[in-house]
């Protein structure tokens, strides 16, 4: 997720209406490889996060599953994002979550922006999260999510505990079907949700929300007849690390902030709302990264054109619903089904 100096939605949003991303700016790989420039080594690099990010949070979940705690320290920013983008947690500030404090890298620097300008003074791109920032050389690595998960999941595998060494996000079995689901799951769903949100007309909306629910109907399909428990199989799999960290922020954020309320999951999409469970309950990974609290308030207190008085929805309650229970029409419509 991305900020910048005066970065507004309308900046986003081009004639049309039509949120259009940015490119990252950083596009560097960690090798394993003899005389690469960043090489996989322990304590080298810092990630920055925001635990309201779903792009971040995607990099938080793979580093666990990966066994990379004590190799890849990491900081979360506060939630909040304004004028100057993320800033940095300080001492008086009671946020939770692990990790949520001062730049433990550079004491004096208030912001991720600064971390920018301190590598490149003459930056003139956003300042986003993730950001993997390699200590030694005084440089960013990448700030490309896509391309920091894929890096983690083999080149510190000489240096990982034994056993995540086998833990393959990207098995060559599923490799083309991955390709292929993250391809629409990115552009409808991922981007989707935001090219809904930050929509400046009602065309641009609509033409967004649509291809946003037709997908969501063929993500539940797909997990009404294959999920086993995951995406793809027996095993997590990239799939269910790039679906699950939209899927989460779907019900307390993106259904009022972002206008994306055809369904919400927890009535609406069955499959998925059990998917989503399993992740969250059952995975250590998915459920202790996931801090709603940062989530809800970082969108409806940062995005002051959507929201001009920070005011935070207390529902839906709770965030996220245990594994046994159902909201009421859900459980009349199983009811219905068992009859």
């Amino acid at each position: 997720m991305a900020s910048g100096t005066g970065q507004s939605i309308n900046n986003w949003a081009d004639k049309s209406g039509e949120f259009k991303r940015g490119q990252s700016q950083f596009r560097n790989h960690v090798s394993k490889q003899p005389g690469a420039e960043f090489p996989a080594e322990k304590g080298r690099y810092h990630l920055y996060v925001s635990y309201a990010c779903p792009w971040a949070h995607r990099v938080l979940i793979v580093r666990k599953l990966k066994g990379l705690e004590d190799i890849i320290p990491y900081t979360s920013v506060h939630w909040e994002m304004l004028e100057k983008g993320w800033r940095f947690a300080t001492p008086e500030d009671k946020i939770p979550g692990e990790n949520v404090t001062p730049d433990p890298v550079h004491k004096n620097f208030t912001h991720l922006r600064d971390i920018y300008f301190d590598v490149d003074p003459g930056y003139t791109g956003r300042f986003t999260v993730p950001t993997l920032y390699d200590i030694k050389q005084n440089k960013i690595v990448s700030n490309e999510s896509s391309e920091i998960i894929r890096m983690f999941y083999t080149e510190f595998d000489d240096i990982i505990p034994e056993k995540y060494k086998n833990v393959d996000l990207f098995p060559e079995k599923y490799r083309k079907e991955i390709e292929g689901t993250n391809e629409w799951t990115y552009n409808d769903i991922n981007n989707g949700v935001y090219k809904s949100g930050f929509a400046t007309t009602q065309e641009a909306y609509e033409k967004a929300v649509q291809p946003l629910f037709a997908s969501l109907d063929r993500a539940e399909t797909h997990l009404a007849k294959h999920a086993a428990p995951f995406y793809f199989g027996s095993s997590i799999t990239e799939a269910d690390v790039r679906l699950y960290t939209t899927i989460v922020r779907f019900d307390p954020v993106y259904v009022q902030h972002f206008k994306c309320n055809i369904r919400d999951i927890r009535s609406g999409y069955p499959a998925l709302h059990k998917w989503l469970r399993h992740l969250y309950w059952d995975i250590p990974a998915f459920g202790e990264t996931t801090q709603f609290e940062h989530i809800k308030r970082h969108y409806t207190r940062s995005h002051k054109l959507i929201n001009p008085h920070s005011i935070t929805p207390v529902g839906p309650l709770p965030d996220i619903l245990p594994k046994d229970e159902e909201v009421p029409a859900a459980a009349a419509a199983i009811r219905s089904t068992n009859q």
